[in-house]
């Protein structure tokens, strides 16, 4: 018994990180969609969501304001959420027939935001924009080219972070952001992507339905977009830069609170798991999200089993010091990142035990029912 435990948790971790994205890359070439793209140039509503961004939002105001996209084919929406900053001054000084600024009050989140600024949005296709999001000046003519394709109803940008200076760090920050953006392309030949990058993404406003306050709105929206049958996909040409988290304390934060609001997404969207109904899909959502979040059972599993069969074999005693030393290695990369010193085989695992670390405190949250609404801005 312990010895099936043992080797069913390491058989599920190495299937969630590595197994299923073999099987996609096999499967796009044996079931491969293309998405039909095209230069075109739809009506556009760019909105951004903003509580108390009175250091970033006129910088990323006038980035939009430079995109190249003829200026009368978009506009640009700012939802304050009731703001307590300069946030409302700033946005107000912009104001004009394509910009506008929208206050809610009282405050209540970002989907709440968003559900009370599409009714008055004109553009056929709605593009999302973090109150910090930088784009690059081609991204929006690079999303809407994909909703050329007709099957094509939300697409979901690159993100990348960047230093305070503005150069970029790697291809997003780690080799996590690396190896997501790889599974959306693989995923994007076989149907739809299952996570977006909430900074640039995009929805046909037809598509687009009002969602519960406490809903996160990146992972909700495109997975009900794909139960109306259509594609999410995403767009690898269509770059955002947002600032690197500084402190490890936020970005374990920012996982938390990520990771809680995608497990009760799954829970209001789990019609979407009948394998009978949705298939492929719902193999991805299971695959890519549901165990992903539950990797942390696995992780634990095969740590307890593992110790119990230490005296089971040398195989058992040599894997057990391999976790030691994972552990120690984690350990020691904390310290090196409080330094400030990067070393980048370490960082890996670090960045691998912060994230299952994260989904764990999620997964107790979400076992008690907390949910979370609102939060402060990021810091970058």
């Amino acid at each position: 018994m312990i010895t099936a435990l043992f080797f069913i948790s390491i058989a599920a971790i190495f299937y969630i990180y590595f197994g299923y994205p073999i099987c996609v890359y096999i499967l796009a070439f044996i079931k491969q969609k293309y998405v039909n793209k095209q230069d075109c140039e739809p009506f556009v509503s760019i909105l951004i969501a903003a509580f108390n961004e009175e250091d970033c939002i006129e910088q990323t105001i006038q980035n939009k304001l430079n995109l190249d996209y003829p200026d009368h084919k978009y506009e640009i929406i700012v939802i304050s959420d009731e703001s307590t900053d300069l946030t409302d001054e700033i946005v107000a000084k912009f104001e004009s027939p394509n910009i506008r600024l929208i206050r809610q009050v009282p405050r209540a989140g970002k989907t709440s935001a968003l559900n009370l600024a599409v009714p008055q949005a004109k553009g056929e296709i709605l593009v999302f924009s973090d109150a910090n999001s930088i784009y690059d000046s081609g991204a929006l003519r690079k999303i809407v080219a994909n909703f050329s394709d007709q099957d094509v109803g939300y697409v979901s940008g690159k993100m990348i972070y960047t230093d305070a200076d503005g150069s970029v760090i790697g291809d997003g920050c780690s080799a996590y952001m690396k190896y997501e953006n790889f599974l959306r392309s693989i995923e994007t030949k076989i149907g739809s992507i299952v996570g977006v990058d909430g900074g640039i993404d995009a929805v046909r406003k037809k598509l687009y339905q009002p969602m519960n306050n406490d809903q996160l709105p990146d992972f909700v929206l495109p997975l009900k977009v794909v139960q109306q049958g259509y594609r999410a996909v995403y767009e690898p040409e269509a770059l955002l830069k947002e600032h690197a988290l500084k402190e490890p304390e936020d970005e374990y934060r920012m996982r938390v609170r990520v990771s809680l609001r995608a497990m009760w997404a799954l829970y209001d969207m789990k019609s979407l798991l009948s394998l009978k109904r949705y298939r492929i899909f719902a193999w991805q959502m299971l695959s890519h999200k549901v165990l992903r979040y539950l990797c942390f059972i696995f992780i634990i599993t095969g740590f307890v089993s593992n110790l119990l069969l230490l005296s089971e074999s040398i195989f058992y005693k040599v894997f057990f010091a391999a976790q030691i030393l994972s552990f120690i290695g984690v350990a020691i990369s904390a310290y090196l990142q409080k330094n400030r010193i990067e070393f980048k085989p370490l960082y890996f695992l670090y960045y691998f035990f912060l994230l299952n670390t994260a989904s764990a405190h999620a997964f107790l949250k979400f076992i008690m029912g907390k949910k979370m609404v609102t939060w402060t801005p990021r810091k970058g």
